[in-house]
């Protein structure tokens, strides 16, 4: 399918190596992958198949041993460390699966701890900004609870919110509705849908195969390779094409 916008994310070649005592493990294979602005890319594939190893490549987390890497037409395969930290400060956000809140904060100080990372924002500013995105995220009335005062829903919601404080180009969500009932899962998805539809790129990792209905693009792994790659219509068409 052609895409004539410009690509946020351009991978080639991309292989990884972990080593396992003498035994050396080849988890990524040649990779190459294009993301637009826009699209809501799912990454499925079993235990073992390089999803979250390619989730951390992507998110600055990890850096590959071969191929190029551009973000948003930037070549940042061979940046430094700090300089990668404070890439993934200003553009990337972070959901995962255990919601990673800080207890002794209560909710409004979680959402404004990447603003207090960048510090570019003064008080007034990040409280409002944490404020507006509790209303984004349906928690207006909670901003000065403790995060043992919230279910498993409301602690990812407002992980979704922290996500977005810094106004990030790029949404990455790791297995976000694993710990969560399938109600709660799909609450979270349609919001993590409405963030995409207003214009987040998404990328998210997960096994369950009931979720792709809700992405663009879903990217199935198996052995460090892309195995097939479903274009996802949502007038209730899609296509399969294996890349095998």
């Amino acid at each position: 399918m052609e895409n004539k916008q410009t690509p946020l994310i351009e991978m080639t070649g991309m292989n990884k190596y972990f080593t396992m005592g003498k035994e050396q493990l080849h988890v990524l294979k040649e990779l190459d992958l294009t993301i637009y602005q826009g699209e809501f890319i799912m990454i499925m594939g079993k235990s073992g198949s390089g999803k979250t190893t390619l989730m951390n490549i992507i998110g600055f987390l990890d850096r590959a041993n071969s191929g190029t890497y551009c973000f948003q037409g930037k070549n940042v395969s061979t940046l430094n460390e700090n300089t990668k930290s404070s890439y993934r400060n200003r553009h990337l956000g972070f959901i995962f699966q255990q919601f990673f809140l800080i207890q002794s904060l209560n909710i409004r100080q979680n959402i404004e701890l990447p603003c207090v990372y960048e510090g570019k924002k003064n008080r007034k500013e990040q409280r409002k900004l944490s404020e507006s995105l509790l209303e984004v995220v349906g928690l207006a009335s909670k901003k000065t609870a403790k995060v043992t005062e919230l279910s498993g829903g409301q602690q990812q919601r407002v992980a979704i919110a922290r996500a977005l404080v810094n106004d990030p180009v790029l949404i990455m969500a790791d297995e976000p509705t694993g710990a969560l009932d399938t109600e709660t899962s799909r609450d979270i998805m349609e919001l993590l849908t409405d963030l995409n539809q207003k214009g987040k790129t998404i990328v998210m990792v997960t096994h369950d195969e009931d979720l792709k209905k809700y992405a663009t693009r879903v990217i199935h792994m198996k052995d460090g390779r892309f195995e097939t790659e479903e274009v996802i219509s949502h007038d209730s068409k899609s296509y399969d094409n294996n890349l095998a």
